[in-house]
């Protein structure tokens, strides 16, 4: 979990330096590399026909959902403060407890709608809404956490069938694809070689750091590897400063308080349930 964590915050502060090139081809980068590490995993008996599965509409769904949700973080960290994005992105749980009453036909009870409550308060002391000082950028990492948080549910319901590794495969091959359409709007930019290697790395970290985070969760007790997640906000914090002179605000950091607690209060309710939450960023 710590290592994996620490690729998402490399992989974060990349996407956040690469504001110099265009979002598609930054995403071009990361479907292609990010397809790397996984064909590693393909076993011996299904190199022929790796990419068949029987569950294609629902691999579509996940991989709708996860591309809007990229599309909005890599865009949100180009415009806000690192430790902001990063707050916000821990209340994917909230929203996953909300559409899980819609797509799993899951009882949400007091505990969890308290901690969804409590989120949102989080949510909104984050992004300081109001017709003043109205960030429209503040919406990108929302959106991200709705995609994610279908993500989490497509996931659930296709890993009864598929292998970790397909389910990566479709999603990286489909960000890939989807990069081209930014060609329409926006001419890429030929990259020299230390921008190449960056720009590679961000395929490679984002798919090596959910599959290790797949991992954590398989060999590890959950309860005990989740609240490493939240390291994240302390790289971004000591990143954003040091790199992006962006210290957080005190509102940043007791709506991220807020967060932070609600997805605890979830994920604990979800284990005395005896039931599995997916949280990792699957981006």
């Amino acid at each position: 979990m710590f290592i994996s964590i620490c690729a998402f915050s490399i992989m974060d502060l990349i996407v956040k330096w690469s504001d110099d090139y265009p979002v598609g081809q930054v995403l071009f980068f990361r479907g292609l590399f990010g397809m790397m590490p996984i064909f590693f995993l393909i076993p011996k008996e299904r190199y022929l026909d790796f990419y068949k599965t029987n569950r294609s509409i629902l691999h579509f769904k996940r991989c709708f959902a996860g591309l809007i949700a990229i599309v909005a973080i890599f865009i949100a960290l180009r415009e806000l403060p690192l430790a902001t994005v990063v707050s916000i992105t821990f209340a994917a749980p909230i929203f996953t407890t909300i559409l899980s009453i819609f797509f799993l036909n899951e009882k949400v009870g007091f505990y969890r709608w308290m901690a969804v409550l409590v989120g949102f308060i989080g949510i909104i002391i984050i992004s300081e809404p109001g017709y003043s000082s109205l960030n429209l950028y503040y919406i990108y990492p929302i959106i991200f956490c709705l995609g994610l948080s279908y993500v989490a549910i497509a996931i659930r319901q296709l890993s009864s069938t598929e292998p970790v590794w397909l389910i990566g495969l479709y999603f990286s091959f489909s960000i890939m694809i989807m990069s081209f359409f930014s060609l329409i709007t926006h001419e890429w930019i030929l990259p020299n070689l230390k921008d190449l290697f960056l720009l590679s790395m961000v395929g490679i970290l984002g798919g090596l750091a959910n599959l290790w985070l797949t991992q954590s969760y398989k060999f590890s007790e959950v309860s005990l590897v989740t609240p490493l997640k939240y390291l994240a906000l302390v790289f971004g914090i000591i990143f954003g400063y040091l790199i992006w002179d962006e210290a957080p605000t005190i509102k940043t950091l007791i709506g991220a308080g807020l967060v932070i607690i609600s997805s605890i209060i979830i994920f604990r309710r979800e284990i005395y349930l005896k039931r599995t939450v997916s949280i990792s960023r699957h981006e």
